[in-house]
C-alpha cells in the first residue's frame, strides 16, 4: 500500500531533518509556594488583576495536597528533578502503522516517541517489508536513527501489515497468492493486533501513518467508484479498523494521574480546502478521517479513556508524496504564502506527535492539530500578482 498524500505517508519516513529531534520543553515543572506567589504578583501587575488574595488562599489550602502529588511525581521520575516539563514516555509502548523507510512522517513520529523513552513497534506494508528490514539490518538508516542523546533508535519488532484487510476472511485469493505477499503471514489488522498482544500484552500509543489513493492523480470528476472507495478504505476506514482491534489491548487511562492512552493519525488540509491535483477521492478520505477522529474520540474516550487526535501536516518531500508529481510546487507555495516562511521538517510533526501522546496533552482529544507553518490559516495566496502593490513582509533569509 503506497502512500499517496503530500502530508500523510503510508511508508515510514526519512525526516527532512538537519539536526536531531529536540524534545518539547516549557517552563518549570514544580514551583514552590513562594515562587508561585511571586509569579502571580508579576501577573497581576502586567494583566491589571486587582488582587492575588484568592490565589494565595488557594495555595495555602492546597499546599499539603500539592506537596504529596509533587513528591509522588518526583519519586517516579528522578529525571524531573532538573526542572522543566519534559515529555516522558518511559515504559510506554507505541505501535506505528505505516513505516516502511526512513523518509516520511511515520519514521519521524517513531523517532520522537523513542527519544521520549517509548518502546517502538511498527507495522510495515507487506510488499515493502523485506526491503525495509534489509535496509535496517545493513545500517542504511543508521544516520537517521540517531537520537538526541547520540544513541540509535531501536525498533522492538516489525510486523507485516496491510490495513486494507481486517481479517483473513477479507483477503481475496489473488492477494493471498501474490508473490509480493509470499513468506509473510498474519498481516491483517486483526492478526497484527493479536500478535502484538501475544508479544507485548498491551500498548499505550497507536499511530496511523498510512494512506493510499490509486487514482490520486485523477480529478474527482474522473475518479471511478472503485478508485474512490479504495482511497476511503486505505486512508480512512483503516484507522477505524486499527483502533477497533487495538483498543482492547491499549492500557486504559487513569484520571487520578492524568494518564490516558493516545491514538494519532495524519491528515492534510485538502480535507477542508481545494487542492487542485489532489484527487482520486483522497480529499474526501481526509475529510472522513477528521470526522472519524471526533467520533472515535468520544467512543474510545468513554470506553477506555483513550484520547484520539489527528495532525494536519504540511507537505513533505517524502518518497510517497513525490509519486503525486507536484510536491515541490506545494512546498514552494507553502514557503511563499504561509505565515512562517520555511520548509516544514518531519521532525516538527514528530515532536507534535510526542507531545500529543504524552501526559502534557491529557485533556486534548478529538482535535485536528495543524503543523503546517500556519498555511491553513490563510484565505488567499499572497504571492498572487493582485497583492504586488501591498507592502507584505517577506522573509529575507
Amino acid at each position: 500500500m503506497a502512500a499517496s498524500t503530500p502530508g500523510l505517508q503510508m511508508a515510514a519516513t526519512r525526516p527532512c531533518m538537519s539536526s536531531p529531534c529536540h524534545l518539547f520543553r516549557v517552563g518549570a515543572a514544580f514551583l514552590s509556594t513562594d515562587s508561585k506567589r511571586a509569579s502571580w504578583t508579576k501577573l497581576t501587575s502586567s494583566c491589571h488583576i486587582s488582587s492575588s488574595q484568592p490565589f494565595q488562599r488557594y495555595l495555602s489550602s492546597s499546599s499539603m495536597k500539592s506537596n504529596k502529588v509533587i513528591s509522588r511525581a518526583m519519586a517516579e521520575s528522578t529525571d524531573r528533578s532538573t526542572g522543566g516539563l519534559p515529555i516522558d514516555l518511559k515504559g510506554k509502548k507505541a505501535f506505528i502503522a505505516g513505516v516502511a523507510d526512513d523518509n516520511g512522517y511515520g519514521w519521524a513520529i517513531a523517532k520522537s516517541l523513542a527519544a521520549a523513552g517509548a518502546e517502538i513497534l511498527v507495522g510495515t506494508w507487506v510488499p515493502a517489508l523485506n526491503i525495509f528490514e534489509t535496509s535496517l539490518r545493513r545500517g542504511k538508516f543508521d544516520e537517521s536513527r540517531v537520537l538526541p542523546d547520540g544513541s540509535l533508535m531501536e525498533i522492538a519488532k516489525i510486523y507485516p501489515l496491510d490495513a486494507v484487510y481486517d481479517s483473513p476472511q477479507d483477503v481475496p485469493e489473488d492477494v493471498k497468492t501474490n508473490k509480493r505477499y509470499a513468506g509473510s503471514s498474519k498481516w491483517t489488522v486483526q492478526e497484527v493486533a493479536e500478535s502484538v498482544k501475544e508479544d507485548f500484552v498491551t500498548i499505550d500509543i497507536l499511530v496511523h501513518s498510512l494512506a493510499n489513493g490509486p487514482e490520486v492523480s485523477k480529478p474527482l470528476l474522473e475518479t471511478s467508484r472503485h478508485g474512490y472507495l479504495a482511497a476511503m478504505s486505505a486512508s480512512s476506514y483503516s484507522y477505524v479498523s486499527l483502533l477497533k482491534h487495538f483498543l482492547p489491548i491499549m492500557n486504559p487511562g487513569m484520571p487520578t494521574f492524568l494518564l490516558c492512552g493516545s491514538s494519532l493519525s495524519l491528515t492534510y488540509i485538502a480535507s477542508e480546502r481545494i487542492i487542485p491535483g489532489y484527487g482520486g477521492g483522497m480529499s474526501s478520505a481526509k475529510a472522513a478521517l477528521e470526522s472519524d477522529t471526533r467520533v472515535l474520540a468520544f467512543e474510545a474516550g468513554r470506553k477506555r479513556r483513550i484520547r484520539v487526535n489527528t495532525i494536519s501536516a504540511g507537505p513533505l518531500r517524502s518518497r510517497a508524496a513525490k509519486a503525486i508529481g507536484f510536491i515541490d510546487m506545494m512546498i514552494d507555495y507553502s514557503i511563499a504564502n504561509a505565515p512562517l516562511q520555511k520548509e516544514l521538517s518531519a521532525e516538527e510533526v514528530g515532536n507534535t506527535a510526542a507531545f500529543l501522546a504524552s501526559p502534557l496533552a491529557s485533556a486534548i482529544t478529538g482535535a485536528v492539530v495543524y503543523v503546517d507553518n500556519g498555511l491553513h490559516a490563510m484565505g488567499m495566496g499572497v504571492d498572487s500578482p493582485i497583492f504586488e502593490k501591498l507592502d507584505i513582509p517577506k522573509d529575507q533569509h
